[in-house]
């Protein structure tokens, strides 16, 4: 196949997503609670408002199933649903097969908002991808940013 006409086009859920218990809401709201009122108590309303609202965004988001995106690694670009990260807008990219919740495409961008993305890969076409990419943008070493372990870890 033309090296212009390779596309490979997936479909991922947004996130690995983790049920989360009865005690994980309610670890939640004691934490919240605990922290608002102690903000409260030493005079500081404003960051005790924040905390609640915090803890509701993260609440309606917990109980939320992720999305199912479409990703498309082409001659283009990479595509994230209908947005289209040219190869000029990319400044490198990594794989990481040694994830425990499975392989992922690293890619630093110069977007300010989206400066990291971190994409589910499917295993069998991981060579394939790679073959693309490495012909277009450098693989420079990156991980895994530590927020996105975090809510990971907090089952985000």
């Amino acid at each position: 196949m033309p090296d212009e006409a390779r596309s490979i086009v997936w479909e991922a859920p947004e996130h690995h997503h983790i049920e989360k218990t009865s005690d994980w809401y309610w670890i939640l709201g004691i934490v919240a609670l605990t922290a608002s009122v102690t903000s409260i108590i030493f005079n500081n309303i404003l960051f005790g408002v924040v905390i609640l609202l915090a803890a509701s965004t993260m609440l309606l988001m917990g109980h939320r199933t992720p999305r199912t995106l479409e990703f498309e690694v082409s001659a283009r670009g990479i595509r994230v649903a209908s947005t289209l990260y040219s190869f000029a807008q990319i400044d490198g990219y990594a794989i990481q097969e040694e994830d425990p919740v499975g392989p992922s495409l690293i890619v630093r961008t110069k977007h300010v908002f989206a400066h990291l993305l971190v994409i589910p890969l499917p295993p069998p076409a991981i060579d394939e991808i790679e073959r693309i990419l490495e012909t277009r943008i450098p693989e420079i070493p990156l991980t895994e940013p530590l927020s996105h372990k975090l809510l990971e870890f907090f089952g985000f």
